[in-house]
């Protein structure tokens, strides 16, 4: 690692202690650590306006399937998103789930071709699939209804470091994230990249879903504080990460983890 990127990882480092304090930083050390693999299927569709009354019903067939893998151990979670800030010809609904094997998520997906065979999903007039893998994460269990679900995504400039999104995830997101966690307002967070490549190499994903809208406000504040109080590190995360690339993703969802 030559001086630069030393003086990188060193300005997040910094951030990170400042943003949790000495204290919290000692006791989630163990969260920031790199876990192993949780993968995450996430099913996108482009629903007529007129059908999607229908997805409610397709929505109880998909959570009988859901609910038997989450009680047999198969995944570990699973929800559904409506999408709340739309683009033109783009997906309106998705559904996802998310299993420490890809031989987890897997087993759901074929057990879900017979449900959605015949279903309103026949439909959309857009879709497809994201298989994600993410080694950040951390979720508190139970169910929500109509929380709202964050997503950026990111794509590192073509000299970022091997370990950009490592460094970035331990020095900068899971500390802010674990905080929210830990004051209930965040349920579930993970920094993700793609295990099945559908966009180009050295693009991440940072989702976070909020039981409440009002914890969409607390992240950001919670973000602007962290860059306020450390400014140096905010030049080191824009040496990493083409920011032209970055875009948001905002939805109402539901939501199930063990």
């Amino acid at each position: 690692m030559n001086i630069e990127r030393r003086g990188i990882v060193a300005a997040l480092s910094a951030l990170a202690i400042s943003t949790l304090g000495a204290a919290a930083a000692d006791a989630q050390t163990a969260e920031m650590k790199e876990k192993p693999p949780l993968y995450t299927y996430v099913g996108n569709f482009a629903i007529p306006r007129a059908r999607w009354s229908d997805m409610d019903k397709q929505t109880a067939a998909d959570e009988k399937i859901m609910d038997k893998a989450v009680a047999d151990g198969t995944i570990i979670g699973y929800g559904n998103d409506v999408i709340q800030v739309h683009r033109e010809d783009a997906d309106t609904h998705d559904s996802f789930w998310s299993a420490t094997s890809m031989a987890g998520v897997l087993k759901v997906l074929e057990g879900l071709h017979g449900v959605t065979a015949t279903s309103v999903l026949g439909s959309a007039t857009k879709h497809s699939d994201n298989l994600f893998v993410s080694h950040f994460y951390n979720w508190h269990a139970g169910s929500w209804k109509s929380a709202y679900t964050h997503g950026a995504s990111y794509k590192l400039k073509a000299d970022a470091p091997d370990d950009a999104i490592e460094t970035l995830s331990k020095s900068f997101i899971v500390p802010i994230l674990e905080k929210a966690l830990k004051d209930g307002v965040v349920s579930e967070y993970e920094v993700d990249e793609e295990a099945i490549h559908t966009e180009a190499p050295g693009t991440f994903w940072v989702f976070y879903i909020c039981p409440k809208a009002d914890g969409l406000d607390k992240v950001n504040a919670a973000l602007g504080a962290a860059l306020k109080e450390q400014p140096l590190a905010g030049s080191a995360i824009g040496s990493m990460v083409d920011f032209t690339a970055h875009r948001d993703y905002l939805a109402l969802t539901n939501a199930t983890y063990k």
